[in-house]
């Protein structure tokens, strides 16, 4: 059950204002972030907000927004089906290790808010936890500043333009051993955007006992060039998955974004890359299951014209010989046929592959594959194939690792 002042939707869903608690300052907020963005995430209308193919969720002066993927746009927006399909969301991010999400089947997702952001925020504050329990690490860093003795490097005009009167001090750029370094920083900040947008939830009370056994550190503003900063190194090895974590959360969230007032963080994926992606490690896994010599690529690019690259979304390959061409679409044609765009598509992979079949590979209710159908050509020369392939998402993921497997194996058996 969710909690008071979150909202569950399906991509390419319509959300207006007024609706669930979507007022008009959240469109408002909405608007400024598609803006910051490129306007990728949503279509603005007058009354609301058309979403995209982007999933996840954001957080926006107070409401929670959860976007999650459909596969059947006729499906009905039951409780059951937004739960059904948050799964859905929460495998797919565990197979791509989106940042490390392997762990997110450990995070509490039954109480009362179950949304991605919580479960983010209580990951997070796991790792927090493990890191004080093992012990925080100190390092070295330059402080410049007043000493009551004389050590480190002299800063000779700040000295002389602070010190004229009070000569027993010495301002000094000098090295210290402690735990307010730059990695505490980030994590300190993290922590601080966690307890500001987790108010009124079970995390918030957690967080604040987190932050009261971390140690005080400097206030930073962390950016992306922040990151590049951190040396990794084997004391700082355990920090990884908690960086990782912090990094999302710091560079996704907005306060103040265009000169607003709103506090906003958007953890959004796209699920076309998120389709790939989980499609062409579920089939690594299969071949190095098997053992068959089947060898799987991903972005495998060839020249194209002027410049231009074209690249299949997965190439597989026995003994140097390219068997196979898959592109994965993220779209639902239950009802209708490849488009004509699609079938060009796999016909130029084919030719620059060199390879004699393709396969469209479709979300779906249910697994088939369909015969594979030559291109016609003019010429008397062998022509190669396209065949139409539909993976159920709802099955059970161990299911689903078989069927590619034996699916794929039996089409370059062929």
């Amino acid at each position: 059950m969710l909690r008071r002042n979150s909202i569950q939707v399906f991509e390419h869903s319509f959300l207006a204002i007024g609706e669930s608690g979507f007022e008009k300052r959240h469109f408002e907020a909405l608007s400024k972030l598609n803006a910051l963005h490129n306007y990728q995430y949503f279509d603005l209308k007058h009354n609301g907000v058309v979403f995209k193919q982007f999933v996840g969720v954001i957080q926006v002066d107070g409401l929670t927004i959860e976007i999650l993927p459909k596969v059947d746009r006729y499906e009905s927006e039951t409780s059951a089906n937004k739960t059904k399909w948050q799964k859905v969301l929460i495998e797919m991010l565990k197979v791509t290790k989106r940042l490390k999400i392997q762990q997110i089947g450990h995070a509490n997702v039954s109480r009362q808010s179950i949304h991605l952001l919580d479960i983010y925020f209580e990951w997070f504050l796991s790792e927090v936890q493990l890191l004080i329990h093992q012990g925080l690490i100190k390092q070295y860093y330059k402080q410049t500043g007043n000493v009551k003795a004389l050590k480190g490097k002299l800063e000779f005009a700040s000295h002389i333009n602070k010190n004229l009167v009070h000569k027993e001090s010495f301002c000094t750029t000098h090295e210290v051993y402690d735990k307010d370094h730059l990695i505490h920083q980030i994590l300190g900040q993290a922590l601080d955007i966690i307890e500001h947008l987790s108010k009124g939830s079970y995390l918030y009370s957690r967080c604040k006992t987190v932050q009261l056994d971390f140690p005080e550190v400097k206030t930073i503003n962390a950016n992306e060039n922040t990151f590049s900063k951190i040396s990794k190194s084997r004391k700082t090895a355990p920090y990884e998955t908690a960086i990782s974590i912090a990094r999302l959360i710091i560079l996704n969230y907005a306060p103040n974004i265009s000169s607003g007032s709103e506090k906003m963080l958007a953890l959004l994926f796209d699920m076309n890359s998120l389709w790939e992606e989980y499609v062409l490690i579920k089939l690594k896994q299969a071949a190095q299951k098997r053992n068959n010599g089947i060898e799987v690529y991903g972005q495998d690019s060839k020249a194209f014209w002027n410049g231009v690259t074209i690249r299949p979304d997965i190439v597989l390959k026995k003994n140097g010989e390219v068997v196979l061409i898959i592109d994965t679409k993220w779209k639902n044609i239950d009802q209708s046929k490849p488009s004509t765009h699609d079938l060009r598509q796999m016909y130029v992979y084919n030719e620059y592959w060199t390879g004699k079949r393709s396969l469209l590979l479709y979300p779906s209710n249910e697994n088939s594959l369909e015969s594979f159908y030559g291109f016609e050509k003019i010429t008397k020369n062998e022509h190669h194939q396209c065949g139409l392939g539909k993976i159920s998402v709802l099955n059970s993921f161990g299911q689903l690792d078989d069927f590619i497997g034996s699916k794929i194996v039996d089409i370059i058996k062929d």
